[in-house]
């Protein structure tokens, strides 16, 4: 658990009402829309995605299906980071970076995607340049700019899943909102000191709560920034890797996804805990949600 002088990373930090969440749900394969035909694989990308194709959980179609994904990655710092690093190598098709900050000289501690050489380039630029060089078979679009409201919208309704590598509540709140309305799941995290937090909350699910049944917005908790308060470079990379992981296993439909946990890391002592929490009834953004498919 937190130390008793750690700052909440999430709003609800110190305070959660628990609610059952029935065990057992596996990830259900997202549905592909109309743009994302599933091409036949080459020998070239049969041999770069061979440790993939290995596992009889992926295979050949899962790996394809990876091929014709696009995620979402709002945030190209410390997260962000290491989640389109890996989202990168693993194939996803279409990357689309969202961070309107430039890369400076305190970033390079822990967000591994940026380089000496490009300190003072727009992040999602650099992170272009890095995800290009692992695959330059993704396509990547970087957008440097704050994306809020209807542009939002628009971009996650493009997604086949969402990731929040973002480090302020209102971008958590508005990413959380975009992805109930379009049904798209959400694979979000969070990273400060030594403390680390990550949930999946899947749309598709009526049992599945939304990022402000767990976290209110009305919660009162400021935030808190890396400049200020510090963080432990390797805890980025080990809660976007996770990110990246669930992100992976929710478009090819395997394993069990984190939906209703709440994942905790302490990396002083490197002790995990968890939490299971389930849709709030009363939740003003999702209590009406549409039924997604």
């Amino acid at each position: 658990m937190l130390a008793a002088n750690s700052p909440p990373l999430l709003p609800s930090m110190a305070v959660l009402t628990l609610r059952s969440l029935p065990r057992g749900h596996g990830a259900p394969t997202l549905r592909l829309r109309p743009h994302q035909i599933i091409p036949p694989m080459n020998d070239h990308q049969l041999l770069r995605y061979s440790r993939h194709i290995l596992l009889d959980e992926i295979g050949i179609e899962g790996q394809a299906r990876l091929l014709a994904a696009r995620v979402l990655v709002i945030g190209a710092g410390g997260l962000g980071s290491p989640a389109a690093m890996y989202l990168a190598a693993s194939g996803v098709g279409r990357i689309t970076l969202v961070d309107d900050d430039d890369v400076d000289l305190t970033n390079l501690q822990r967000q591994v995607m940026h380089t000496t050489g490009r300190i003072g380039t727009p992040k999602v630029e650099s992170g272009r340049v890095a995800l290009r060089e692992i695959n330059p078979e993704v396509t990547v679009t970087p957008l440097c700019e704050r994306a809020t409201g209807e542009r939002l919208r628009e971009l996650v309704q493009q997604a086949s899943v969402v990731l929040d590598c973002s480090d302020n509540f209102a971008t958590r709140h508005a990413v959380n909102r975009a992805c109930v309305a379009a049904g798209v799941p959400l694979v979000a995290g969070a990273a400060i000191r030594f403390d680390g937090q990550l949930s999946v909350f899947d749309m598709r699910r009526a049992d599945c709560p939304c990022y402000a049944c767990v976290f209110p917005e009305d919660s009162g908790f400021e935030d808190v920034a890396c400049s200020t308060m510090g963080v432990f470079a390797p805890l980025v990379g080990i809660v976007g890797a996770v990110q990246a992981a669930e992100a992976l296993k929710l478009i090819v439909g395997i394993g069990t996804p984190l939906a209703g946990r709440l994942l905790m890391l302490d990396a002083r002592a490197m002790e995990w805990t968890e939490i299971r929490a389930a849709r709030n009834p009363a939740c003003p953004v999702c209590a009406e949600r549409p039924a997604h498919a």
